[in-house]
């Protein structure tokens, strides 16, 4: 049973609260390991959406543990970066959709593994940056990659190089989260979401994912070439027979919410 993880599901929605408020969720190999079993652990058969937040309102995740890091080699450094790389790259590459719920403190390699997620919404009292620079490091969970791919290379530059933390309204103006709201509303916001997305079909869902990751990684008429096998892989699906079956049925045969069985 892990011992800095909180698992649950309801329905078709699971949330992932890293657990370890003492030390403001900040992440050490063991929390690293924690969440990538229960990555692995996640039933996409019946899970179509996932939460991520942390553990009280203070932090989200203040960052990689300090006190881990202040004693590593050069090559312990590259494996621990290799660790975290490894275990954010199979959230972001996770089939269904994830949602940062960010409450509070985001910074370092916790502004990183929001930035892993396909969505990221937060309070009011949320605080993102990348202090590395600040303790003689690089970012090293992915933070130079994907904050300059998210907001732009030079405010990520500014960012990184400056190692300042900015505010949620800040992080919302520069498009590093989709929407702040009130602390005691972010995770019934995140649930909503949630659940909007889980009533989709999700295959489709999942084929949109893929296509969005795989295609940014491309030039355009690669990427293009991606959307088209996965649009075409959404036929012949029951969801698509049902989805497109309702639309068409006369209106007194519609239903409101289409049960979309994944297959």
């Amino acid at each position: 049973m892990a011992e800095f993880i909180l698992y649950e599901v309801d329905g078709a929605v699971a949330t992932i609260t890293i657990n370890r408020p003492k030390a403001l969720n900040a992440l050490n190999s063991q929390v690293l390991d924690e969440l990538d079993a229960t990555l692995d652990a996640i039933d996409l058969d019946t899970v179509r959406c996932v939460i991520l937040t942390g553990a009280g309102e203070k932090s989200f995740v203040a960052g990689a543990d300090i006190g881990e890091m202040s004693t590593l080699t050069k090559a312990e450094g590259e494996a621990f970066g290799k660790k975290g790389n490894d275990v954010f790259r199979k959230l972001e590459t996770l089939p269904v959709p994830v949602i940062a719920a960010v409450n509070g403190f985001a910074l370092g390699g916790g502004c990183e593994i929001s930035m892993s997620c396909d969505i990221r919404i937060c309070s009011e009292n949320a605080v993102f940056g990348q202090p590395e620079v600040g303790l003689g490091i690089t970012p090293g969970f992915g933070g130079t990659q994907r904050l300059a791919r998210l907001v732009s290379p030079g405010m990520a530059k500014q960012l990184i190089y400056t190692a300042r933390n900015i505010k949620a309204e800040e992080a919302y103006r520069i498009g590093l989260v989709n929407a702040v709201y009130p602390v005691e509303e972010l995770l019934p916001a995140a649930k909503k979401m949630a659940a909007g997305i889980a009533a989709q079909a999700p295959i489709a869902v999942r084929n949109c994912k893929k296509a969005i990751n795989d295609g940014l990684q491309v030039n355009i008429d690669e990427a293009i070439v991606i959307e088209e096998k996965l649009f075409g892989d959404c036929f012949e699906t029951e969801d698509q027979k049902a989805g497109m079956g309702n639309f068409l049925a006369p209106k007194d045969q519609k239903v409101k919410v289409v049960d979309f069985k994944n297959c």
